[in-house]
């Protein structure tokens, strides 16, 4: 099972809106066979690993790290595959909430007469599944925070200007981590400080980029942009308010972004509705969202409870005084020394120190 977690973990960032998941099947002390969720969600893990494995898989033990589905969708029911193969047992790690699943897909195994056992690493399986589940139990995706911060708890320079806090080890992280998110997203203030790419820059890995998320209630993104000018070749997304105008709207589809208009807020200070932009993305089959910047947005997302899990990267150099700080106007300890939030690891990174912590 737990290479089948690892096998699964290949697949993030590239099987949306499938969950990605990893199979494994076992005979007579030998991996037969083993697959995992293909890029678009398809093909399924199980017929992957039952291609793999052929006449082999007759009695065959099938470990997996998610039910097999049992509906209909845009291929057909992996349970009706391992049953057609002739498995004695299938050994799965947790059962999927998704309605159109929800236990049928162990109960038709069992049905057949397969041996089913259900529980073996969970935990671990529901960590890796966690965006496939909030997509289907709470319409919105896995949210992770990423922010660099100096010594002295800050992101930028005075007037916003960008400065370098880690090396080269640190940022080759975050590209890793860019690749195993269905999405990255920023508020427009980073754009036009930075005027960042927001793709996966390591060799090889460049295809792997996640879309591109902006938050620009008034569609101020500039033409000029390396967003922009990359929308073609690097799915780019901008969200905007209603009240936008119309005119800049036309200009950035006409330029290969997609324009999606979600609700305000309320309330001050003026802004996108987050539960629903997080919900808009849920919607078109975003599961894991990574969240880069800047220091309001990521302020926001943690005021309004909607952050799952922080990574903190800590360089060694200070900035000063009249730097930007992390989180706006709170403290990093709202993370970092409150109950509700838990170290689950830590990496040295060169001289850079990772710290991630998740939500208790």
């Amino acid at each position: 099972m737990q290479l089948a977690l690892a096998l699964g973990r290949r697949g993030q960032g590239h099987t949306w809106p499938n969950p990605a998941v990893g199979t494994v099947i076992v005979k007579d002390g030998m991996i037969a066979g083993r697959g995992w969720t293909q890029p678009g969600g398809r093909p399924h893990a199980e017929p992957v690993a039952l291609q793999r494995a052929g006449e082999a898989a007759r009695g065959a033990t099938l470990y997996v790290t998610l039910e097999p589905c049992s509906h209909h969708g845009k291929s057909p029911p992996c349970a009706d595959a391992i049953i057609a193969a002739g498995l004695s047992r299938v050994v799965s790690a947790i059962e999927d909430p998704n309605p159109e699943v929800a236990g049928q897909g162990h109960a038709r195994l069992r049905a057949a007469g397969i041996q089913v056992d259900v529980g073996l690493c969970a935990e671990e399986a529901a960590y890796d599944h966690a965006g496939h589940f909030l997509r289907v139990r709470e319409k919105r995706p896995f949210v992770i925070l990423k922010l660099a911060v100096s010594a002295d708890d800050k992101i930028a320079a005075a007037g916003h200007r960008p400065v370098a806090i880690t090396g080269q080890e640190a940022k080759s992280r975050v590209h890793l981590l860019r690749a195993q998110s269905d999405a990255i997203l920023v508020g427009i203030g980073t754009v036009l400080a930075d005027d960042p790419l927001l793709t996966c820059r390591l060799p090889g890995m460049e295809a792997q980029s996640p879309v591109r998320v902006v938050l620009d209630r008034a569609l101020r993104l500039p033409g000029s942009s390396r967003l922009v000018h990359s929308a073609r070749a690097h799915p780019l997304w901008v969200m905007t308010s209603d009240i936008s105008e119309a005119a800049a709207a036309m200009k950035l589809g006409a330029a290969g972004a997609h324009i999606m208009h979600v609700a305000t807020t309320a309330v001050p200070p003026p802004g996108l509705d987050l539960p629903a932009v997080l919900h808009s993305l849920s919607d078109k089959g975003i599961t894991r969202l990574l969240i880069e910047g800047g220091a309001r947005v990521a302020s926001s997302f943690i005021t309004a409870g909607l952050v799952d899990e922080f990574w903190l990267l800590r360089g060694p150099e200070k900035i000063g005084n009249d730097g930007i700080a992390a989180l706006d106007a709170q403290p990093l300890s709202v993370i970092t020394k409150s109950p509700r939030w838990e170290t689950r690891d830590t990496e040295k990174l060169g001289k850079d120190t990772l710290t991630i912590y998740e939500k208790t």
